[in-house]
């Protein structure tokens, strides 16, 4: 089947795009390219652009919460192990992330983080093969 269109970016809406753009280049790689104080690009390698918004009334999802949903969240290969998986957790804790679900490794294979604006994602274990 062919596509419509090509996915261009992800948008994240935001309290501050410099800054979280920083955490997600630190996170996925790639150098943020503010636009203005508004709007902040960063080009992911091998990915979509990951773009920043200023939103002045911004609320962080609730997760998980039967009162607000998590609108979406992002998947990152945290590597094949849980020894990887371990190494990055630490990573992203010392970039400003926070913990949200690390349970049931027995039968997930991935842990959930809020970023610092508080947008879930996801440290995925994958395994090679």
């Amino acid at each position: 089947m062919t596509s419509v269109a090509r996915l261009r970016s992800v948008v994240l809406d935001c309290p501050d795009p410099a800054a979280l753009a920083a955490f997600y280049a630190a996170l996925a790689g790639g150098t943020p390219d503010a636009q203005d104080d508004d709007w902040v690009v960063l080009h992911v390698p091998d990915g979509p652009r990951l773009c920043f918004q200023r939103s002045e009334a911004y609320e962080p999802p609730k997760w998980p919460g039967p009162e607000g949903a998590q609108q979406f969240h992002l998947d990152f290969d945290g590597g094949p192990t849980w020894a990887d998986i371990d190494r990055a957790h630490e990573q992203v804790l010392a970039l400003g992330a926070r913990p949200l679900d690390l349970t049931d490794r027995e039968t997930k294979d991935f842990q959930v983080y809020a970023d610092p604006a508080g947008h879930p994602f996801c440290l995925c274990r994958i395994e090679e093969g």
